[in-house]
């Protein structure tokens, strides 16, 4: 199994990205899927996730209604659209697959890991 995250960059506050995560080597459509990112200093913190089935969303407070996931199961990809980008949202940004398909917060249940894409938002 391979998730490769990619989009970040270094943007301006206010300014937007798009990551992605391309799967691999699962059966995508099946897996509830997250992005958590880590700040330097900080610990691992969970941004979004998306089910499996009816594509239940959930998001931390400190995004909603800037951030969007969303997954596309005939290209095995997810993406969080970042609109309104803040020098908080500055850090690496993980995505993360569950087997199980639920689309929750809790960095445990995710079976799968990608590397991480390095997000930059300069005041």
């Amino acid at each position: 199994v391979q998730l490769q995250a990619s989009g970040g960059g270094l943007v301006q506050a206010g300014g937007s990205l798009r990551l992605s995560c391309a799967a691999s080597g699962l059966t995508f459509h099946n897996y509830g899927m997250a992005w958590f990112r880590q700040a330097p200093g900080k610990e691992r913190e969970f941004v979004s996730a998306i089910s499996y089935i009816e594509y239940n969303t959930n998001y931390v407070d400190s995004v909603k209604g800037r951030f969007t996931i969303s997954r596309d199961n005939a290209k095995n990809t997810l993406y969080l659209q970042m609109n309104s980008l803040k020098p908080e949202d500055t850090a690496v940004y993980y995505c993360a697959a569950d087997a199980f398909g639920r689309g929750l917060s809790i960095a445990y249940v995710y079976d799968y890991w990608g590397q991480g894409t390095l997000v930059t938002v300069s005041s």
